[in-house]
């Protein structure tokens, strides 16, 4: 009747959160501001952080953030009032669109968001209504923030210390 959660540190998934929440998508780029919108942005940074930390030596601890960030998920479905069905059909809907983009992205050694759009498209703007200096400019930020994450700290990265600032 009642689920028992595990415990895990959340920094990074509020970080994650708090990344998905930036003005900047929705006011600019003219994403749409729904759960599903912030949800597939934490997927694009989380991957982007685990492309950019990619080390046998942080598989558990990544793991265990992906549990960690997926448990959220679920709670947060929960809050919105969701019952048990339609929980576990928007979880896998979920799992399907983070392992998709996964793959697409670790398809290529070097992956470049503005040279694969087509991604973006996909996830964001359900490949009709593009407009194409929207996604170029969301295709920028994405690789800025790849970028960025090569340069950080793992321990910065678990604490949630990403201090990253388009533009």
């Amino acid at each position: 009747m009642f689920a028992s959660y595990k415990k895990h540190n959340t920094k990074l998934y509020n970080k994650l959160v708090e990344l998905s929440r930036n003005k900047f998508f929705y006011q600019e780029l003219s994403l749409s501001d729904s759960f599903q919108t912030r949800v597939i942005l934490i997927f694009f940074h989380f991957i982007i952080i685990l492309k950019s930390k990619k080390n046998k030596q942080f598989k558990k601890i990544f793991q265990s953030i992906f549990d960690n960030i997926f448990q959220n998920i679920e709670i947060n479905i929960r809050e919105l009032g969701y019952g048990d069905t339609k929980v576990n059909k928007t979880m896998k809907n979920l799992n399907k669109i983070f392992y998709d983009i996964i793959q697409k992205i670790e398809e290529k050694d070097s992956f470049s968001f503005k040279s694969n759009t087509w991604i973006i498209n996909k996830y964001f703007y359900d490949n009709k209504n593009q407009d194409r200096e929207k996604t170029d400019k969301l295709a920028k930020y994405l690789e800025e923030f790849q970028n960025f994450c090569f340069d950080l700290d793992v321990n910065n990265v678990l604490n949630g210390s990403i201090d990253f600032k388009f533009r």
